[in-house]
């Protein structure tokens, strides 16, 4: 199977082509957004952190912007620093270049402060943007798809009907070649024991059992258990009533193959098929990090809605309760409440959602890209110094 997207240097493939205005730190979110608003098939990606970070923390800040620069839906990057901050402006601009695309620094300090920075990034990003409209889109095999998988606001029709539906599209792109992000580390408590029996081998089990005994131990040290803290308040209200109930709910987006790798938060995959992130529940934090490992498209499951999109990839939102379809339908693009409802299969449904996966992947909105949602954050290992 094919879809059309843009062939990049380096051989990956995006859904999207975007002009990226990547703000290196929170104090330089201003400028970025100036600069994205004013140029149009410009997106900004700007966060709250970025410095008075240490050790794995700022290596992971610093990852995660360098990733989210590598996405293949970003054509060209324009890098905005403020000139002091912890992160190194010049390493992510470095490992942006390695995949082949145009990218420039912008320093607010070295500029001379706001007014001036705006100037030159509109400019560079302009003359970015004049570029990548003369690129022409080009038939490229399905197994370059990178899939994240994300659910937030979930209630009781998640995990019987939005989510396995997820996990029938998601058995579907690995059989064609693709590669399938499950994030949501603690939304596995509970069920971890259930996918470390699908590890293609022992290692990747073990680093899946201790990334969820690690979340588990962070949430003791702040005097909270998660096995009693969970499901939310939302997730109760929505008809969930253990944290085991959500996790095997939330496992069903993950399909039926084998896990082949575990990864790190914003960690690019090395393998194809079935990959597992480890990432917060925090819906934003978690979308980003897959963005940051390569993801190109997001399937996004909700029962009681959400409306959170991204700034490089267009996120699809499914819920499979009739009331929140009805409710939010501008948010929702995919309504599986039929499925509950007994007028459709889930194989009929399942097959409705990969095909709009393709449709969006080929260039058609979702609801989150139409509406100007580009929430994105960078979770932390660490606090502030």
């Amino acid at each position: 199977m094919k879809f059309n997207g843009y062939l990049r240097e380096n051989g990956a493939a995006g859904t999207r082509n975007h002009v990226l205005v990547l703000s290196c730190v929170s104090c330089a979110n201003h400028v970025s957004r100036k600069i994205a608003d004013a140029v149009e098939g410009a997106v900004c990606f700007c966060h709250d952190t970025g410095c008075t970070q240490m050790g794995t923390d700022l290596e992971q800040t610093q990852r995660t912007l360098a990733g989210a620069g590598k996405n293949p839906n970003a054509g060209a990057v324009v890098v905005v620093s403020l000139g002091c901050e912890g992160v190194s402006a010049e390493k992510i601009v470095e490992e942006i270049k390695q995949t082949g695309k145009p990218v420039e620094l912008v320093r607010i300090q070295t500029c001379g402060g706001t007014s001036a920075a705006t100037a030159k990034g509109i400019e560079t990003a302009k003359a970015f943007r004049k570029e990548l409209d003369k690129l022409e889109k080009t038939e490229i095999d399905a197994s370059q798809l990178v899939l994240g998988l994300e659910c937030g606001g979930s209630d009781f029709t998640s995990g019987i009907v939005s989510n396995p539906l997820v996990g029938y599209v998601a058995d579907r792109l690995v059989k064609l070649g693709g590669t399938v992000i499950l994030s949501e580390t603690t939304e596995m408590i509970g069920a971890e024991h259930l996918l470390a029996a699908r590890a293609r081998c022992p290692e990747v089990a073990d680093k899946l059992l201790a990334a969820v005994e690690n979340v588990e131990q962070q949430a003791k040290n702040m005097n909270e258990d998660l096995r009693g803290s969970q499901p939310t308040p939302g997730n109760i209200e929505g008809g969930l009533s253990t944290i085991e109930e959500k996790s095997l709910g939330c496992l069903a987006k993950a399909g039926s193959t084998a896990v082949n790798e575990m990864l790190e938060y914003a960690q690019i995959p090395a393998a194809k098929g079935l990959v597992i992130m480890d990432t917060p529940g925090y819906d934003v934090e978690s979308v980003t990090g897959m963005l940051a490992g390569g993801a190109q498209v997001v399937l996004f499951t909700t029962g009681r809605g959400t409306p959170v999109g991204s700034p490089t990839a267009p996120v699809i939102k499914i819920t499979g309760n009739a009331q929140t379809a009805q409710r939010m339908a501008e948010n929702i693009d995919f309504d599986a409440s039929p499925v509950l409802e007994g007028k459709e299969s889930l194989e009929e449904a399942g097959e409705k959602l990969f095909e709009l996966l393709m449709r969006v992947v080929n260039g058609e909105q979702s609801c989150a890209e139409r509406l100007g949602h580009c929430e994105s954050a960078i979770t932390r290992k660490g606090p502030s110094f």
